[in-house]
């Protein structure tokens, strides 16, 4: 249990520290007050997640240990509910209403089919 609980640790560090600097970089990159930078982390996240949970399943190439470092721990640090949720609640409170509702659906949708394309992209591995 010790050794899982450090595999997903140390890949959440990596994923968040990732995350951190895609995010701010895309974000600075951009006048909008859409939040770029935490949809495109998600979304490139779910593709990836995608892909690794895929490959685990239908190759039998990845262990326990690198299934649970890759996606609980990098892929779970990389991508974040709470500031999709957090920023959803800003462009609100800002009346951004257009904004909320594109975030929103957007990075469902997107999300999803990131993730079946990411299992597509699995099987062709």
């Amino acid at each position: 249990m010790i050794k899982e609980i450090l595999l997903a640790g140390c890949g959440s560090f990596v994923g968040g520290s990732l995350r951190y600097i895609i995010s701010k970089a895309l974000q600075s990159a951009t006048a909008l007050s859409f939040p770029i930078g935490t949809m495109a982390v998600n979304v490139i996240g779910c593709l990836l997640i995608g892909i690794l949970s895929g490959t685990a399943a239908n190759n039998g190439l990845m262990s326990p240990g690198t299934r649970i470092l890759l996606t609980t721990g990098f892929c779970g640090g990389f991508t974040t509910f709470s500031t999709f949720m957090n920023e959803s609640n800003m462009l609100l409170k800002n009346e951004q209403f257009a904004y909320m509702a594109l975030y929103i659906a957007g990075s469902v949708l997107i999300g999803f089919v990131a993730v079946i394309a990411g299992n597509y992209i699995s099987k062709l591995l």
